[in-house]
């Protein structure tokens, strides 16, 4: 039988509860995986293994009947998170030696569906930029090549699936953290809807944006580790503490559609889908974006799987909005402003990028923040409006390919925030909009690089866009792929 990080979290699980493995064993076997390579990946930033291994014996003596979504499966906690007892670094120098009394809410629904944390997965400072590479380290490196970026800001918990050192991560959204790493590594990452989740659902924070969502080697992976944050009871149903939108109807729905390639009760069409193609993308206005050949064919191989799979697609595009980005950088700005660092000494601790987003955004006014936020409504309202009949629409995933490291400016601020929207033009916009969007990678580039397209949805179209990702992995095989140091 193959090793255990060969099997898929799926397979892992049916071998859990049927007794063929012990939740011991799975976490020695990962364990043994982040301590043999995490030095070379920097994907975790902290690493746990008494705990992990003290957790895994707690559910081996005591498991819980029915056991939870994800009972005895391996993973690791963004380090944007708290979890009571293990040092939070949030990527920064400033937040050295910290660790909270308490957990946050998406580490308690974690546990709550039986999870085992091994660790702390790497983020850049504060969770703000689009690669992981904070001068507090580590450093992700992309597992395909390790001279280039894993993305960011879940970048760590990307490498660690990518890389095999875990069968599935979460991560948080609130520009394309999940999206855009998964697509520089070669996995599966899925932005759900604003307000799905009862943890991270977007409505916490300013405008929206910041939602929690699954990175996975498959589909249904995916969509299990996601069956995991929503938190259902044994009677099956959500915890609606913080979730304005109301999840599919039954436990199992989303793992059916992913497993399937089928959205249950949809007959229209023979079950097509109707999907338009864009390159449009809301920074295109505002800065100079370029779409590569890569990320070109990564799209073209996407959409001729689509179509070969009988779907409907057409060329489709939105309405220009030039308003968009100054809207957009007072909105990120005014959101930076409230990390709650006062100390000017602290600040000055920080990196150039994260010093300046917070700094700029203390000088924006309050009515330039309510100005932005309206504009912001108003383009979320004419978004939704411009899909029109279709189902979903499919985009490039990056601009580019997975950046060298250091090839984003580390002192020019303004320049390095421009960088981030031209490498990642088409994933912010749908923070914005509360949107579900999944990444999935299509193709490989000549120097072994993974190229991605991302699949939009209409609001709470998490079923169209995991049954489209099936599809789409039964044609193009991506889960058969592994980097060179798997």
């Amino acid at each position: 039988m193959d090793a255990l990080h060969e099997q898929t979290a799926l397979e892992l699980r049916d071998r859990l509860r049927a007794g063929d493995l012990t939740p011991g064993e799975v976490t020695d076997h990962f364990l043994d995986r982040i301590a043999a390579r995490n030095d070379e990946l920097g994907a975790f930033a902290h690493v746990t293994p008494d705990a992990a291994r003290e957790r895994a014996t707690a559910l081996a003596a005591d498991p819980a009947s029915p056991p939870g979504t994800l009972w005895g499966l391996p993973t690791g906690d963004k380090d944007l998170w708290n979890r009571a007892g293990v040092p939070s670094g949030f990527g920064s120098r400033a937040m050295a030696g910290f660790v909270p009394e308490e957990s946050d809410d998406v580490v308690r629904d974690l546990d709550a569906a039986g999870i085992v944390s091994l660790g702390k997965t790497a983020t850049p400072e504060l969770g703000f930029p689009a690669y992981t590479e904070p001068v507090a380290g580590p450093v992700a490196r992309n597992p395909w090549d390790l001279t280039r970026g894993a993305g960011g800001s879940s970048g760590g918990a990307a490498v660690a699936v990518a890389a095999g050192l875990l069968p599935f991560a979460p991560g948080s959204d609130g520009g394309g953290s999940v999206r855009i790493p998964a697509a520089a590594c070669g996995v599966v990452g899925l932005k759900p809807s604003r307000g799905l989740l009862p943890a991270g659902s977007g409505i916490e924070g300013l405008g929206g944006l910041v939602v929690n969502g699954p990175i996975a080697r498959t589909t249904a992976d995916t969509a299990l580790l996601l069956e995991g944050m929503l938190r259902r009871s044994s009677n099956g149903h959500v915890d609606h503490r913080f979730t304005l939108r109301t999840p599919a109807a039954h436990a199992g729905a989303y793992l059916a559609a992913a497993q399937s390639g089928e959205v249950p009760g949809r007959d229209e069409d023979g079950g097509r889908f109707r999907v338009g193609v864009t390159t449009w993308n809301a920074w295109q206005y505002y800065y100079d974006v370029t779409v590569s050949p890569e990320a070109r064919a990564a799209l073209d191989a996407g959409v001729d799987a689509l179509a070969g799979l009988g779907h409907g697609v057409e060329e489709h595009t939105w309405e220009p909005v030039p308003e968009f980005g100054d809207a957009f950088r007072s909105l990120w700005m005014g959101g930076a402003s409230a990390v709650p660092i006062d100390d000017d000494a602290v600040l000055d601790q920080l990196e150039p990028l994260t010093s300046w987003l917070i700094r700029r955004g203390r000088q924006v006014g309050a009515r330039e923040l309510a100005e932005a936020l309206a504009t912001l409504t108003q383009f979320e309202r004419r978004l939704i409006a411009g899909l029109g009949e279709l189902d979903a629409v499919i985009t490039p995933a990056l601009a580019m390919t997975p950046r060298p490291i250091g090839w984003f400016d580390p002192e020019d601020a303004d320049r390095n925030f421009v960088q981030q929207c031209q490498y990642t033009p088409f994933t912010s916009w749908l923070n914005v909009a509360g949107l579900p969007a999944i990444t999935v990678p299509t193709y490989w580039t000549e120097d072994g690089l993974p190229m991605g397209v991302q699949i939009i949805g209409r609001p709470g179209g998490e079923l169209t866009l995991l049954a489209l990702a099936a599809q789409l992995e039964d044609v193009l095989r991506w889960p058969e792929r592994h980097p060179p140091v798997w």
